[in-house]
């Protein structure tokens, strides 16, 4: 897949990025119940849209995405909006060696846990719950095994049970798409 995303972004090929944030992000920043401003890491950031949604919000915002393409787009998108957010090229299964750090009380994933290979999924969980503050919010977006072919090996609730320990599968929405699509949010125990 990380050949996939390299050329997409080379022949323009994005439709993930949308360049507006989720109204799922929306409301957990703005919504009924925002959750406070504080640090926001977002795995698999891509142009940075939403880290310089996060930053113009009060949030001291890192983004983390494997195609340096996408992370050099973000830096300039974010000059543009004159904000800074921290954006960083490198592997979200391996958070660990690119000094993320911790303290992160919001987590976004807007669909790069569901094409990660499954091998590698443990990891992405370990480096996620490493990086998140107790009591933190993950909000995680999907596609359901199979909606998509070929395209991402997808993700169900079972899943992100078994494989983030220590988080609670809050909620679970389906998205409003024309293939299945989840939005799920958990939250780590304090």
């Amino acid at each position: 897949m990380s050949l996939f995303f390299r050329l997409a972004y080379v022949i323009g090929f994005k439709p993930w990025d949308s360049g507006v944030p989720p109204p799922e992000l929306v409301s957990v920043v703005e919504g009924p119940g925002a959750l406070p401003p504080g640090r926001a890491l977002d795995l698999g950031c891509g142009t940075g849209t939403n880290c310089i949604y996060l930053a113009q919000h009060g949030w001291e915002a890192t983004g983390v995405d494997l195609v340096g393409r996408a992370v050099a787009a973000g830096a300039r998108k974010a000059a543009a909006a004159g904000v800074s957010p921290r954006l960083l090229r490198g592997d979200v299964t391996r958070l660990h060696e690119l000094g993320v750090g911790g303290g992160f009380g919001l987590l976004l994933d807007l669909g790069c846990f569901h094409t990660i290979p499954f091998e590698r999924r443990d990891a992405y969980a370990a480096g996620a719950t490493r990086a998140a503050a107790p009591g933190a919010t993950l909000l995680l977006f999907g596609f359901a095994p199979g909606a998509m072919r070929p395209g991402p090996r997808g993700v169900t609730e079972g899943e992100l049970r078994r494989r983030f320990t220590g988080w609670e599968l809050c909620d679970a929405t389906r998205g409003r798409d024309r293939f299945e699509t989840w939005w799920y949010r958990l939250e780590r125990a304090p």
